[in-house]
C-alpha cells in the first residue's frame, strides 16, 4: 500500500461553510493532489523524464437550478472565500438562461476512506530501475536500417483526493496507477507499418504498482514487435469484400470504446454534450427497445473491478462505485449517468459515473470500464468453420460518426484464417460495420481465460477538453458478414 499524504481537510470545511452561509441548493468540494510521472526512450536513448505535481481545490454550486463552478490552487482562506464567491456568482448567472430545474437522484451521503491495490509503489521505485527496464525494451526494437523509430515509455499516476457536500458526505480517495508501452516504425519497399506493444495507442495502463510493469515482458515483447513489423513490409492486404472476423482482445478495446461506452452516456443521449464525440443514436426513447446485437453481447460498465483504470470507490459526486449493465443479451437497457441526468429519465439513483480530470474542472459523465462479458470457447474454436475470414489485432487508426452509428477500423496487424486455422500475415486490414448491424452480427464471444482488461488513458470529452482514463475488457469475438478492405 503506497503511503499518502494528508490532504488540508480544514480548507474543505471553510469552504462548506461559506457555502452553506449562503444558502446554496446544494454544493461539493473537491480537494485533489495529482501526481505524474513519464519516462521516455527513443533510438536507445533517455528522451524524456518529467515528473509533474498539482494541488488543488474545485468548488460545484447548484443554486435555483443552475450550476456554477470554480476552482483554485491557492488554499488560503482569503482565495477559497473568493473561488466560492465565484461558484455562486456563476450559478445566478446562468439562471439568467436556465430555466430548466436540475433535481438531482437521490444518493446516502458517506464517510469513507479507500486506497486502491498496490503492491510495489511505483513513486518509490529508484529512478536507476525504471531506466534499465525503459533501455532494455527500447534497444529490444532496434535493428536493421529499415526500423526508423523505436518508441518505449513508463507512465506511473497517483490521484489522492477528498470530496465533501453538503449533503453530508466525506470522502477520501487514493488511486494508483502504473502503466508503460512501446511502438516501432519500419519502412521499406514503398510502405512504413507500425507495431505496438503491448497494445496501441500509448500502451497499458492498470490501476496497480509497479509490478504490473514488470508483469507486461516488455523486452520479450519488443523482440516480438521488431519482428512483426519487419513481416509486415512484406505482408499481403486482405481481400477486399464481406467476410468473417475474429476480433483479439486488443482491437474489441477501441470496439466498445467508440460505438458503445460513448453512445452510452446519458449527457450526450440528452443532447448536453456533444463536443470531441459527438452525441448518440442510443436515445432515451430506444431504452429496453433497442436490439443493439445479437444474444451473445452481454456489455456492462464496471467501476468495481480490481486493477481497471475506470475504477474507484465512489465517483466525483460521491456516488458508490457499481456495475451497470449497457447491453444485456443484445438489448439495450442502460446508461452511464450522473445524479442529474439519472433524475432527468426518472431513474432510482446515479449509475456513478460522473468524474473529473483534475480540481480544476467540474466532473462530467465518463465511462468506467465498459465490458463485454465473456462466452465460451477458445479462439480456436471461434475460428473453427471459417472458410476464409480474418484474425484482427491492435487498433490503428478509427473513424465514427458523430451519432456513433457509421464507423470504420483499421488495425495494426491481421491473419487469414483458412478452413478454420491462422493462415498467412496481412498488413492494413480495415473493416467498416453500421452499430448494431455489426453487434448483431456476433455469433460468438471467447472464454474467461481469454479476456484481458485493457486501460485507456486518452479519452477526451468536454470543451475544456478533459482527458480522463478508463477500461476495457474482453476476449476474442466473432463477427460474421463484415466488410473488409485494404487500408489506403
Amino acid at each position: 500500500m503506497p503511503a499518502t499524504s494528508t490532504l488540508p481537510r480544514d480548507v474543505a470545511t471553510l469552504a462548506l461553510r461559506l457555502l452553506q452561509r449562503h444558502g446554496v441548493d446544494y454544493a461539493d468540494v473537491r480537494i485533489e493532489r495529482f501526481l505524474h510521472e513519464e519516462l521516455v526512450a527513443e533510438g536507445g536513448a533517455i528522451a524524456t523524464i518529467n515528473h509533474t505535481e498539482s494541488l488543488g481545490l474545485g468548488i460545484r454550486v447548484l443554486v435555483h437550478g443552475s450550476w456554477g463552478f470554480a476552482s483554485t490552487p491557492h488554499l488560503t482562506a482569503r482565495l477559497v472565500g473568493r473561488a466560492v464567491t465565484q461558484a455562486i456568482d456563476l450559478a445566478k448567472a446562468a439562471r439568467l438562461i436556465n430555466r430548466q430545474p436540475r433535481p438531482l437522484a437521490p444518493v446516502v451521503p458517506a464517510r469513507a476512506h479507500h486506497v486502491s491495490r498496490c503492491a510495489q509503489d511505483p513513486f518509490a521505485v529508484p529512478l536507476a530501475a525504471k531506466i534499465d527496464l525503459l533501455l532494455a525494451a527500447n534497444q529490444a526494437l532496434l535493428g536493421p536500417d529499415a526500423i526508423k523509430r523505436a518508441t518505449t515509455h513508463l507512465d506511473f499516476f497517483r490521484r489522492h483526493k477528498l470530496f465533501c457536500s453538503t449533503e453530508g458526505a466525506e470522502i477520501e480517495q487514493t488511486l494508483t496507477e502504473s502503466g508503460a508501452g512501446l511502438e516501432v516504425v519500419a519502412e521499406g519497399e514503398g510502405r512504413s507499418q507500425v507495431r505496438s506493444f503491448p497494445n496501441s495507442h500509448h500502451g497499458a495502463l492498470a490501476q496497480a504498482g509497479f509490478e504490473y510493469v514488470e508483469s507486461l515482458g516488455l523486452v520479450p515483447g519488443a523482440t516480438q514487435a521488431r519482428q512483426e513489423v519487419l513481416q509486415l513490409l512484406q505482408a499481403p492486404p486482405p481481400k477486399a469484400g464481406e467476410t468473417t472476423l475474429v476480433l483479439d482482445p486488443t482491437q474489441m478495446v477501441m470496439q466498445l470504446h467508440e460505438s458503445c461506452g460513448h453512445p452510452t452516456e446519458l449527457d450526450r443521449a440528452l443532447g448536453h454534450e456533444l463536443s470531441y464525440a459527438g452525441g448518440s443514436f442510443m436515445t432515451p426513447d430506444q431504452l429496453n427497445t433497442l436490439q443493439y446485437g445479437s444474444s451473445r453481447v452481454n456489455i456492462v460498465a464496471d467501476a468495481t473491478i480490481a486493477d481497471g483504470a475506470g475504477s474507484f470507490a465512489f465517483d466525483d459526486e460521491g456516488v458508490p462505485a457499481q456495475r451497470v449493465d449497457l447491453v444485456r443479451q443484445g438489448r439495450f437497457v442502460g446508461y452511464l449517468s450522473s445524479r442529474e441526468t439519472a433524475a432527468r429519465l426518472h431513474l432510482p439513483a446515479s449509475g456513478g459515473a460522473m468524474r473529473a480530470d483534475g480540481w480544476s474542472v467540474p466532473p462530467l459523465v465518463r465511462m468506467t470500464n465498459v465490458n463485454l462479458l465473456p462466452g465460451t470457447g477458445t479462439r480456436e474454436e471461434l475460428c473453427r468453420g471459417i472458410e476464409h475470414g480474418y484474425l484482427l489485432s491492435t487498433n490503428k487508426s478509427w473513424s465514427i460518426d458523430d451519432q456513433r452509428l457509421n464507423f470504420q477500423f483499421t488495425t495494426e496487424i491481421g491473419w487469414e484464417i483458412i478452413n478454420g486455422r491462422l493462415g498467412r500475415m496481412v498488413a492494413n486490414p480495415l473493416y467498416t460495420g453500421i452499430t448494431p448491424a455489426f453487434w448483431g452480427r456476433c455469433t460468438a464471444v471467447g472464454r474467461p481465460e481469454d479476456w484481458q482488461l485493457w486501460g485507456v488513458p486518452n479519452c477526451a470529452k468536454g470543451e475544456p477538453m478533459q482527458v480522463m482514463h478508463v477500461g476495457h475488457g474482453s476476449s476474442y469475438a466473432r463477427f460474421d458478414g463484415v466488410m473488409v478492405a485494404p487500408a489506403q
